[in-house]
């Protein structure tokens, strides 16, 4: 038997597996009742984690994986990449002050109109890495409660399974899902 690449496998194998993801969580999607569908459809739209959307759909009943919901988000709903550009423009940040000491290390600048640049090119360099920080630490911040939002309202459900209250309590739950996802 004669041994293949694993690249070459591996890519096609992952766009075959991409497709079936996605069909398989759009025949989820097509199965929940209009007013949920139409919520989660907004929510995917205007939200930039597929954890959260994973979260949101898992609260429906989606008992799948991540991964499948990835797919479907990159197909239907692609997101900027904010964390991706933050890091980009510290990058050049970070190229722009090197050049700058190299311009008055070798006379071009003058060095005191240089090191005022450079103080106030370190500055706003400080001010978006505490931006990548913050952005990354609100995105972790609130998928972990809305996962544990998620279990808390799932465990709530299944002991309140076949009782009168169930639905009332389902009603309850998504209003305090709605609550959570929509503060700050």
């Amino acid at each position: 038997m004669k041994k293949t690449k694993p690249e070459t496998v591996g890519k096609q194998t992952q766009r075959i597996d991409s497709d079936i993801n996605v069909k398989v969580f759009d025949h989820w999607i097509d199965n929940l009742d209009s007013s949920s569908r139409e919520s989660f459809h907004a929510f995917a739209e205007d939200t930039f984690s597929p954890i959260q959307v994973y979260l949101y759909a898992h609260f429906l009943g989606y008992d799948s994986s991540i991964i499948c919901v990835d797919d479907w988000l990159k197909v239907n709903y692609p997101k900027p990449d904010h964390h991706k550009v933050l890091i980009y423009e510290i990058e050049q940040m970070q190229e722009d002050v090197r050049k700058l000491r190299a311009d008055v290390e070798t006379g071009l600048v003058k060095r005191d109109a240089g090191v005022a640049r450079i103080a106030s090119m370190q500055k706003e360099l400080r001010g978006t890495i505490a931006q990548v920080d913050e952005f990354v630490s609100s995105k972790d911040r609130k998928g972990l409660l809305l996962a544990g939002a998620d279990r808390a309202i799932r465990e709530l459900a299944s002991v309140f399974k076949d009782d009168p209250i169930e639905g009332p309590l389902q009603e309850a739950g998504m209003a305090v899902w709605a609550k959570i996802q929509f503060d700050d």
